[in-house]
């Protein structure tokens, strides 16, 4: 199963690191997918939910005021406040 690295970020400490299949990001204009080999992207957050799926099928969730994703290479950095 192809999975890409997610590092979720916020000035206080790191809320997550690892590999994910998939991650559902509250962008500005709307939530978005990102998968494996995903294009390369910027995007604002609005308040919301980020949704990671592990390799093992399991999904987890953190809250987020908002924020900055970045998509490149197959690594998601997410910086949330």
């Amino acid at each position: 199963m192809a999975t890409l690295q997610l590092n979720i970020i916020s000035a206080e400490k790191n809320l997550f690191s690892g590999e994910v299949v998939s991650i559902i990001i509250p962008g500005t204009s709307g939530k978005f997918g990102v998968y494996p080999n995903h294009a390369a992207l910027i995007s604002s957050m609005q308040k919301g939910e980020i949704v990671y799926t592990l390799p093992d099928g399991k999904s987890e969730t953190v809250e987020v005021n908002g924020g900055i994703a970045e998509v490149n290479r197959n690594e998601a950095t997410i910086c949330v406040m």
